[in-house]
């Protein structure tokens, strides 16, 4: 999509500001630090089924209920918390994803104490980020091995709503995938 400046976006984000924002400053650049990145996992997993541009408007509200995303602090929560949570309308109120994020922030100390939560998911593509620069959208895949093998490893150790879908999706927001198109100004 071209823009007033006479540069080229991926069409995905259409003209929405934010989606535009998000798309030029944060999608596709490399992401190592682990809260950061629990926190793109977990939107991703509420992203499931919804747009992400829902999920992106949400966003501010996600960070406020969900303590900045410090999966230290999460992992202690319990049922008044999740109560708390299904009845805050900044947020995508879902039970299971809700529950969900309490035991991925478990999940993500015992791998964070382990190895390191940034290393052990940068360990599925080697460590470099895969750059595909597609020609076009219908060039995009919704998944790979990449993702497919990300998704079982995070399923073990303990997380949900991650599927080689989502798990696709999160590699391309932390810029473990570069899947601008070639025509975009912002790879």
């Amino acid at each position: 999509m071209e823009n007033a400046d006479n540069s080229t976006r991926c069409p995905w984000c259409g003209s929405d500001p934010l989606y535009a924002a998000y798309h030029d400053d944060e999608w596709g650049r490399p992401e190592h630090d682990p809260k950061r990145l629990f926190e793109l996992l977990i939107l991703e997993s509420f992203q499931a089924g919804l747009s992400w541009i829902t999920i992106l408007r949400k966003r501010e509200g996600f960070r406020a209920a969900f303590a900045g995303f410090d999966p230290d602090l999460i992992a202690n929560w319990g049922e008044p918390e999740v109560a708390r949570l299904l009845a805050d309308p900044g947020i995508v109120r879902h039970r299971g994803k809700i529950e969900g994020t309490i035991r991925g922030a478990q999940a993500w100390q015992r791998i964070e104490a382990r190895e390191g939560f940034a290393p052990f998911l940068w360990s599925f593509i080697g460590g470099q980020p895969l750059i595909n620069r597609p020609q076009t959208m219908a060039d995009v895949p919704g998944q790979t091995p990449q993702s497919q093998a990300m998704s079982k490893a995070l399923k073990r150790e303990g997380f949900n709503f991650v599927g080689p879908t989502i798990t696709y999706a999160f590699m391309q927001a932390s810029g473990m995938v570069n899947d601008h198109l070639v025509t975009c100004d912002w790879a």
